[in-house]
């Protein structure tokens, strides 16, 4: 009802407008200015009168949208039937406000008239129709254009999450192997690794179908597997840990560390009799949150590529940063360390979790 109201509105003062730009220029030629005005009124809110009737009109028309070239044939034929039927709510409305004579509805003045002015009355008439049509275009692009954002966003969830379920059997897999090779040898560490990879399961479930979480969390998260390859490895591993406070409560994509940090233990420092250390940094540059996985491990071998040489954890984490950050946003790159050892670099737009809840709230 509210809208009803707020439509018939807006379409007065529209056409009231309208009268009032066509009755200017007489109002300065004509001393009757109230008849000017009454007239001019009249006249477009005649055509007010009967743009619900014309959209009917070409709501019922038996041709799809698509089909412009016989809708506007259509509309030809209509026409001069709408013009005249304007020509009596004309009549009619300048009777009611006292300009007129209820006796000239019932003659053949009217159908004279109309067809006097006929060439007039079809270029207002095709004004009506072409605004819808072209309301009507708008809508149907419009509505195409979402479907399509909407067909996308879909897509690209339905991929980001068949990336995440690559990655939680591949995760599972290397950790229950690390558990299983310490149960005969030291069963007292194999039950501390057990109760860790519980705390892992958890946090994993816990985070399914969540594709971004604070760096906190993921760094929580981190901390379990950490514990484990630290009673795999004793001293021979050492962890470095330097996270900038002001991203702690940047958004980063769940469970993406834990396969870079995987990998550098896996590739790089458990290829060392000495064994090795990792560090991890994590800072804000500008709008932009940048991660790095260092070691100091063996380093990549001769001839390496990404392309060539991708493994499940990294392929599959390049992948979900990519779609989590499309159009170029997103920097994911596995290089040499002059000093020895291998980089793994990240970089995307920084967002703070406090900032996306306000949005949320807003």
């Amino acid at each position: 009802m509210k809208r009803l109201l707020r439509g018939s509105v807006l379409s007065v003062v529209f056409w009231t407008t309208i009268a009032l730009v066509f009755a200017l220029p007489q109002l300065g030629q004509n001393n009757n200015l109230h008849k000017v005005l009454i007239s001019a009124l009249v006249q477009w809110w005649s055509w007010g009168i009967l743009v619900p009737g014309i959209l009917a009109l070409d709501h019922i028309l038996p041709f799809s949208a698509q089909r412009i070239v016989p809708r506007l044939i259509a509309h030809l034929f209509l026409g001069p039937f709408v013009t005249v039927v304007y020509g009596y709510v004309e009549t009619a409305l300048k009777a009611l406000f006292g300009i007129g004579a209820w006796s000239r509805l019932f003659g053949t003045s009217v159908i004279t008239k109309a067809i006097q002015e006929m060439f007039w009355s079809m270029l207002v008439y095709c004004l009506i129709v072409g605004v819808w049509e072209a309301y009507l275009y708008h809508q149907r692009y419009v509505s195409a254009e979402l479907q399509m954002e909407r067909l996308q966003r879909n897509f690209s969830e339905a991929r980001l999450n068949a990336l995440r379920m690559q990655l939680d059997p591949h995760f599972l897999f290397n950790a229950l192997n690390t558990v299983s090779s310490q149960v005969e040898r030291e069963p007292k560490l194999a039950r501390k690794m057990i109760e860790h990879l519980g705390d892992l399961l958890r946090l994993s479930l816990s985070s399914q179908g969540v594709h971004e979480i604070s760096l906190a969390e993921e760094l929580a998260f981190l901390d379990h597997y950490l514990a484990i390859q630290k009673i795999r490895f004793g001293d021979a591993l050492k962890i470095e840990m330097r996270i900038a406070p002001d991203v702690k409560d940047a958004l980063v994509p769940s469970l993406f560390i834990q396969p870079l940090v995987e990998n550098a233990i896996r590739h790089g420092i458990s290829k060392r009799a000495r064994g090795g250390s990792i560090i991890l940094n994590a800072q804000r540059i500008q709008e932009r949150l940048v991660i790095q996985v260092l070691d100091d491990g063996v380093g990549l071998p001769s001839g390496w590529s990404f392309e060539d040489h991708k493994g499940v954890g990294l392929s599959v984490t390049r992948e979900r940063i990519a779609g989590l950050y499309p159009g170029d946003t997103s920097q994911f790159d596995v290089r040499r360390r002059s000093e020895g050892g291998t980089e793994v670099y990240l970089s995307f737009p920084l967002h703070l979790r406090k900032e996306a809840d306000d949005g949320l709230t807003s």
